[in-house]
């Protein structure tokens, strides 16, 4: 196998690594063919924009005549006592006083009822509400629709943009654009071609890999390196959909699990809500997918930094060690991550008096152990496939 000296790689910082012809031309080729595949199932699969823009905001949100009017808060009265009869306007309890600061109502001081949770969730004079007004005799009917939270968002989202930039630089303003890019294909192409009833995993699995095209290699940089954690993500994402699509239709899951997926079914008859299922499993792995697989690709390319004598079996032996430490620590923070989303659906299912095991199979608690162990399968299979492929592609070993 002869060496090709138009391309080097620089790894651990130190000297200059002839990479074999052979094994780069076999992996850029594949993943080439994936790209073009790629494309392809964007065009194929890109949403009727009549039938999308048909269905994006044909669903009323409230009765003709009724507006949100946002409002100052005055005063907030403590959450009544947790009594049935109990008249809050008698113990001025459960109550939020406020003047009304937009709209056609705007300086009107109105007085709304708030459930408990509202009036404990720390709300002080000056800060802003959103109210529900329906016209009534001419004038208004205010109720409490919502707290006003993007001031603490914004201030949030730029903090994270800060430290990003501050901490990573360059490749912290790459990340971000990566991810603004993920954005627009998941809400301009996924999301809109689901709604509209084209096939859950192809769609998942055509959106997942642009993304991860354009991701990878604007944050990591074109190199074999990238190229190599490129396709052990594929190949996780490909056995993601596989496990995932074998699991959602053995477990007999609907998709449908909560109050979203009943809406849908009324308003958005075409969608496969298996393959819904599914496609969410995909798109939710992505980001643990190519942690993992980055980090392995940049390991075994420092172990043949390390070692430039070592073999190519020992260095896929030493890479895998590291990986298998990835793996255990990487598995808690999916079924972690899937555990603190289901936080409350567990603290109900312990209200109940039966065994957590017979609750086990109900379709709520179904969908998250699908979820986890479906992604904790792709997650712990790419890892041995991405060692295995930089292992390949790295220089030969170099004679002491």
């Amino acid at each position: 196998m002869g060496h090709g000296h138009g391309h080097s790689h620089r790894a651990g910082g130190e000297g200059d690594f002839e990479v074999d012809r052979t094994p780069r031309l076999v992996l850029l080729t594949a993943l080439a063919l994936v790209a073009v595949v790629t494309l392809a199932g964007l065009v194929l699969l890109w949403p009727d924009s009549d039938a999308a823009d048909e269905l994006q905001g044909s669903v009323g949100f409230a009765a003709e005549g009724v507006t949100f009017p946002e409002a100052v808060v005055r005063e907030v009265e403590p959450a009544c006592a947790p009594d049935a009869d109990a008249d809050p306007a008698a113990q001025a309890c459960g109550r939020i006083r406020a003047i009304v600061d937009e709209g056609a109502s705007e300086g009107t001081q109105v007085l709304v009822n708030v459930p408990p949770q509202i009036s404990d969730s720390g709300l002080d004079p000056g800060d802003r509400i959103e109210l529900v007004r329906q016209p009534q005799d001419g004038e208004g009917q205010f109720g409490y629709f919502g707290t006003e939270r993007s001031g603490p968002l914004w201030i949030l989202s730029i903090l994270f943009v800060v430290v990003v930039l501050g901490i990573a630089r360059l490749r912290g303003l790459m990340a971000l654009l990566g991810l603004a890019f993920a954005g627009v294909v998941v809400l301009g192409f996924a999301v809109p071609a689901l709604l509209t009833g084209e096939p859950g995993i192809p769609v998942a699995l055509v959106a997942a890999t642009a993304i991860m095209f354009v991701v990878l290699y604007t944050t990591h940089g074109f190199s074999i390196r990238t190229s190599t954690a490129l396709a052990g993500t594929l190949a996780g994402l490909a056995i993601t959909a596989v496990v995932g699509w074998w699991a959602v239709h053995s477990t007999h899951l609907s998709g449908i699990a909560d109050e979203g997926g009943g809406f849908l079914t009324t308003f958005a008859s075409e969608i496969n809500f298996q393959g819904l299922l599914t496609a969410a499993v995909i798109i939710a792995g992505l980001g643990v997918l190519n942690d993992v697989t980055i980090t392995q690709s940049s390991a075994v390319w420092e172990l043949r930094a390390a070692s430039p004598s070592m073999s190519r079996t020992e260095i896929f032996t030493s890479g895998m060690r590291i990986g298998r430490d990835h793996i255990a620590s990487t598995i808690y923070t999916i079924v972690f991550a899937y555990a603190g989303t289901a936080l409350t659906l567990l603290l109900v299912l312990q209200l109940y008096d039966r065994p957590m095991t017979d609750l086990i199979g109900t379709e709520e608690i179904a969908e998250e152990i699908v979820r986890s162990l479906t992604s904790s399968i792709g997650l712990v299979l790419a890892v041995p496939i991405t060692t295995f492929i930089a292992a390949l592609t790295v220089p030969r070993a170099r004679r002491p």
